[in-house]
């Protein structure tokens, strides 16, 4: 498949998801590499266009260089952001009550503290990406786990096989007290991803570093 192809591809793409508005989102293409411009109404819409982008075949890396806009009726201080982002985290029943802090400037919001498993870090940020008036988000929660897995390394390979949207056969995975290093060959950039994913279900890790390349 040659950049051409690819391109039309990923453009028919965002044209069909129908969360995205893909009327002013411009698509490039360079050796598999592709960029996505021009502006959105919401940051959803934005990480929408990302996630479908790396679902397609043939994709090697994406380029994010897409804005949000905020239409001005639908704009709000980040004062109010910031109160209804920690009303939607204290709601989360997935999140322990008093771990995560908010801070938002300009619409763009930082989230810190300090979580036991990755997927309540994951469940801090899914909270408030979607709120009205969010340009941005930095998850700086940290993973520290309180129990460590007995055998990590095994912990992780049984949850890559069981992993339905990755082959795991290609990848190689190494522990470091409670760091994770994946590396090796994937089919896809989903793949690269969802081995992140599936490494993280193991207790006891601290920090993934995702070395896997796209062949």
């Amino acid at each position: 498949m040659n950049d051409q192809e690819l391109r039309d591809i990923v453009q028919s793409a965002l044209e069909f998801d129908p969360s995205i508005d893909a009327a002013h989102i411009g698509v490039a293409v360079e050796k598999g590499i592709v960029t996505l411009s021009g502006h959105v109404a919401t940051y959803a819409q934005k990480l929408s266009a990302e996630r479908t982008v790396q679902r397609l075949k043939g994709v090697r890396g994406i380029a994010q260089e897409i804005e949000v806009r905020v239409p001005e009726g639908k704009k709000w201080a980040d004062d109010q952001i910031a109160s209804r982002a920690l009303s939607i985290i204290a709601w989360d029943t997935a999140l322990p009550e008093g771990k995560v802090q908010v801070k938002v400037q300009k619409g763009w919001v930082t989230l810190s503290g300090t979580v036991e498993w990755f997927y309540q870090r994951e469940a801090a940020e899914r909270a408030v990406r979607k709120l009205s008036g969010v340009l941005g988000t930095s998850n700086l929660i940290e993973v520290a786990p309180s129990v460590q897995a007995g055998d990590v390394r095994e912990r992780i390979a049984e949850a890559l096989r069981r992993s339905a949207e990755l082959e795991a056969a290609g990848i190689r995975i190494a522990v470091q007290g409670s760091k994770v290093t994946l590396s090796g060959t994937v089919g896809s950039l989903q793949e690269k991803y969802a081995a992140t994913k599936a490494a993280w279900s193991a207790p006891g890790i601290a920090e993934i570093e995702n070395r896997l390349v796209v062949g």
